[in-house]
């Protein structure tokens, strides 16, 4: 079913349909982000053997939440749009407490 969406996609050379693809992708690349950062912090929590938040998940977060901003804006949905928006105040607070805590740390070596 997939493959005939994007063949339909492929063969009209219309603007819109140009446009439904970019956005089609751009919400893909959107979830790809989001399920990195989880595998980011399970390989990490795998390494050290137990559960770790790493900094890199937090901009993971941010990226993916980003895009899925742009792609619910573009979808026109409020709901979707009002959990991203939501979820990266979370996202920005986290990496904010994070450094700040790098820079106490910093301070006092």
């Amino acid at each position: 079913m997939l493959h005939h969406f994007f063949d339909w996609l492929l063969a009209s050379r219309t603007n819109c349909a140009t446009v439904i693809y970019a956005w089609f992708l751009i919400g893909f690349v959107g979830q790809a982000l989001f399920t990195s950062r989880f595998l980011v912090q399970w390989f990490k929590s795998e390494i050290v053997g137990k559960s770790v938040v790493p900094v890199a998940f937090w901009w993971f977060s941010v990226a993916g939440g980003v895009v899925m901003l742009a792609y619910s804006i573009y979808r026109t949905d409020p709901v979707f749009i009002a959990g991203q928006a939501g979820g990266l105040i979370v996202y920005f607070r986290n990496l904010y407490l994070v450094y700040r805590e790098r820079a106490r740390d910093a301070a006092t070596a």
